[in-house]
């Protein structure tokens, strides 16, 4: 027992210190006052809660919360606190002063002079529990917070100034999106400074550049009262105005495709773009709700006979090349038919593609390509590549084909490949223009800003070949003059190609009805939804949009 005390005893330090003709005894172990501060002001640093109350004396039960809070009031997304003084010890007593540091909604800084006292309890230093401790001017009852105001709020515009949302178009309405107010998951994921209840873009593009259209809204670093009444303010940050979106719609263009889709029993979309640029310049929905333009998933059909034709071209297939077109053609067991098992015999590449041969395709693209090259040119036209629009927009999906027999269902757009009206209208924009573009709908000086989920960038512009530009700006222009749309009254100039996608089963599955095409600069793509054949359905669509220009 007695061993014990001794050794007890000479772990203690006695401590003299000399305080004008007198002296001051105080007992430490392993620290002294500038240094439980100094782990005091560290924990608060790291936002350890639990350090900062075993250091503090006779904390109220409610420690965790009161810090908590005050970080959370103040939307404080970086803190410091660091010792600015430490005063003498006087009967147990220590006065000190420190610095804090908060980063506030990413942007501002709110920096005060904060006091501490601290008092040594059976040896050891412990930081004095009061609400001073928090801020110098705090009382009990009393705490921090932010005011803010949000009153800079900018517009989605239309590519001629015009406020989006309050177009004619309900089509244009939604791809400006909407204002509601934000769930408290939704103030999480926006962070500092949104919380919850906040108005914010629910959908859209008022969502995809909520924080540049929202600006930064100016602060008040308050002193409230258990009330929520302000007590005194004690810091004034301005705010700064949101930013406009830009957006490449043209609201001409727009209304015309509204218009051509007004008739259209089935679900319908057309997407409209300038060829030149990848612009989107129009999105039309009957009826609205989904986007089905951007969202869509659907076999393309003949539509996607644009891509093997460029393909079957590049490698060696002209124009002219005499091709076989029977009523049928089996390839790996699997019996391909023609619409309506039309027989056409040997007929020049031009004419198999204006009359949408399905058989010639089919043996072309299994004895010619085979399922790398087709994959590769493919991708050329924007398949298996990111859509980064500026709004959420699938990719068109052409994926690797088992057999030959799924290789020649591929070649013209049926089997696995998938697509939507704004992946074809880009397909379209290509064979006009001779370079895909990938398609966006925010001004050029934003488009480097918009990215997928997974924070890819736009990929850049692809070249085709000059032979296969050539050759589709031959091949196009025929089936509207003496091909599958021919009976379609479009304005000259007009090239394009009819698609009729099966889906579902059965022995005579249900079709959407496609169109793509291009005049001038613009290119677009119409899709009815189980509309039958695309020269029906989908082609006077078209037409009706390119006369409304």
């Amino acid at each position: 027992m007695h061993r014990s005390r001794v050794i007890i005893a000479a772990a203690v330090a006695v401590v003299v210190v000399i305080v004008g003709a007198g002296a001051v005894w105080f007992v430490r172990r392993g620290d002294d006052p500038r240094d439980t501060a100094e782990r005091f002001l560290a924990a608060w640093t790291g936002r350890d809660l639990a350090a900062m109350k075993a250091l503090t004396d006779r904390p109220p039960p409610d420690f965790e919360q009161r810090f908590t809070r005050m970080l959370d009031d103040l939307a404080v997304t970086g803190q410091r606190f660091t010792v600015a003084s430490m005063g003498d010890a006087d009967d147990g007593e220590v006065k000190g002063a420190y610095t804090a540091e908060l980063l506030m909604a990413r942007t501002r800084t709110f920096t005060y002079d904060g006091a501490m006292a601290l008092v040594e309890r059976d040896g050891e230093w412990r930081v004095r529990w009061s609400p001073a401790l928090l801020h110098p001017e705090l009382k009990e009852g009393q705490r921090l917070r932010t005011a803010r105001d949000w009153s800079g709020r900018a517009s989605v515009l239309a590519a001629d100034g015009s406020v989006l949302s309050a177009s004619p178009s309900g089509s244009a309405r939604q791809l400006a999106g909407q204002l509601g107010t934000a769930s408290a998951k939704a103030a999480k994921e926006l962070g500092p400074p949104y919380r919850e209840g906040d108005a914010v873009g629910t959908d859209g593009l008022h969502r995809q550049y909520e924080r540049r259209l929202a600006g930064t809204p100016g602060l008040a670093v308050q002193i409230v009262d258990a009330k929520d009444n302000e007590v005194k303010t004690l810091k004034r940050f301005e705010g700064s105005d949101g930013e406009p979106v830009q957006t490449t719609i043209d609201p001409e263009v727009q209304s015309a495709a509204g218009a051509a889709l007004a008739g259209a029993k089935k679900p319908a979309s057309m997407v409209a773009l300038r060829a030149s640029t990848g612009e989107i310049l129009a999105v039309a929905n009957k009826p609205g709700g989904y986007n089905r333009a951007l969202m869509g998933q659907y076999p393309p059909g003949s539509t996607f006979k644009v891509v093997t034709a460029a393909a079957l071209v590049a490698d060696g297939v002209g124009v002219n090349t005499g091709v076989g077109c029977p009523a049928t053609t089996t390839i790996g067991g699997r019996s391909f038919h023609n619409y309506e098992d039309e027989d056409f015999g040997k007929v020049p590449f031009r004419e198999a593609f204006a009359h949408s041969c399905n058989t010639t395709f089919a043996r072309l693209a299994v004895d010619k390509l085979g399922e790398k090259r087709l994959t590769e040119v493919a991708g050329q036209f924007g398949f298996n590549v990111p859509i980064i629009a500026g709004l959420p927009a699938v990719r068109a999906a052409f994926p690797q084909n088992k057999d030959d027999t799924a290789l020649a269902a591929a070649s013209f757009g049926q089997g696995q490949v998938l697509t939507s009206p704004l992946n074809m209208a880009g397909v379209a924009a290509a064979a006009a223009n001779g370079t895909w573009h990938s398609p966006r709908i925010v001004d050029a000086s934003l488009a480097p800003q918009a990215l997928d989920a997974g924070g890819r960038k736009p990929v850049p512009p692809k070249k085709l070949e000059p032979a296969v530009e050539k050759a589709l700006q031959v091949l196009m222009p025929a089936v509207v003059s003496e091909g599958t749309a021919s009976a379609v009254r479009f304005p000259a100039g007009t090239a394009g190609k009819t698609g009729t996608a099966e889906f579902g089963s059965g022995e005579e599955p249900p079709t959407h009805a496609w169109f793509i095409g291009y005049r001038k600069d613009i290119a677009f793509a119409v899709i009815v939804e189980d509309g039958g054949t695309g020269a029906e359905a989908a082609a006077p669509i078209a037409a009706k949009f390119l006369r409304g220009l």
